[in-house]
């Protein structure tokens, strides 16, 4: 189990590795402007991992592209165009948000043999229709949403924007965010190790049932308002935060409540403990 757990990390690995070499080799072959190039290769890169998720019949081998590339996007912005102070902030922030979500998705990773219920529930309601709801719903919307989630930061980069002081405020909340996150995280590894049934009514997990939610908006909220602080007349960027709201309060939240409420007790759950914290 071990050995198989490694080889698919490597497995992983590989694809992710190979998914950023064709990016880069297909980058100068298009010549749209810089925000259409960048979704474009964004997209083309999702289908790459789409086709070995088809190879190795899991969705899930999409799951880290989630968090990997919006450091992606960041880096190479940072690279390419320079930093400001305002950079650096976001740099930070989007950095630390990904390697904490990636860690995460590297600790609860089983191997190419396990799928996520979410996708495995969707293959089994939709029948002959899941493949387009395997390439549609899980990699191309998902996709969509994180790339206008980052977008804001994108253009600040690209257009070298200075900080605004209030900046600041929004810049922490992203990073607060992911402590949550964080701190979600390990209370709920440590609720299954010890062997916990039912529903974590400990810590963050007691005040809301969604802590990790709560925290993936509160990021791309940080991130789109630090941007549109600096960059008032860009009001547009904000889609991406909101865009990725709407997908958690009306899709991703409404499934886990729904395969919670299989167990005994939900009802009075819900009742005593918010949505959010």
């Amino acid at each position: 189990m071990i050995k198989n757990r490694a080889l698919s990390f490597l497995i992983m690995f590989l694809i992710y590795a190979a998914a950023v070499c064709l990016s880069i080799f297909l980058w100068p072959l298009f010549n749209f402007d810089y925000w259409i190039k960048l979704l474009v290769i964004d997209v083309l890169a999702t289908v790459f991992v789409f086709i070995f998720s088809l190879i190795f019949r899991n969705a899930s081998v999409y799951d880290p592209y989630w968090s990997v590339q919006p450091i992606i996007f960041v880096v190479i912005g940072a690279i390419i165009h320079g930093v400001t102070v305002l950079g650096i902030l976001l740099l930070v922030a989007v950095c630390y948000w990904g390697i904490r979500l990636t860690a995460n998705w590297a600790y609860t990773f089983k191997g190419l043999t396990h799928q996520d219920w979410r996708y495995t529930m969707l293959n089994e309601k939709t029948g002959v229709f899941y493949p387009v709801i395997n390439f549609v719903g899980i990699h191309i919307v998902p996709t969509l949403v994180v790339y206008f989630c980052i977008l804001p930061a994108i253009v600040a980069f690209h257009n070298k924007v200075e900080l605004n002081p209030f900046s600041i405020i929004f810049i922490a909340l992203s990073i607060i965010a992911p402590t949550i996150q964080l701190i979600a995280d390990i209370q709920m590894h440590t609720f299954r190790k010890n062997g916990g049934t039912g529903f974590i009514r400990t810590g963050l997990w007691k005040h809301g049932r969604h802590p990790n939610y709560l925290g993936e908006i509160r990021m791309w909220w940080g991130i789109g308002l630090a941007c549109f602080i600096s960059m008032p007349d860009k009001w547009y960027l904000l889609s991406g935060a909101f865009a990725n709201t709407l997908l958690f309060l009306c899709v991703s939240i409404p499934m886990a409540e729904n395969h919670q409420a299989r167990k005994p007790g939900f009802e009075e759950y819900k009742k005593e403990t918010r949505v959010f914290i």
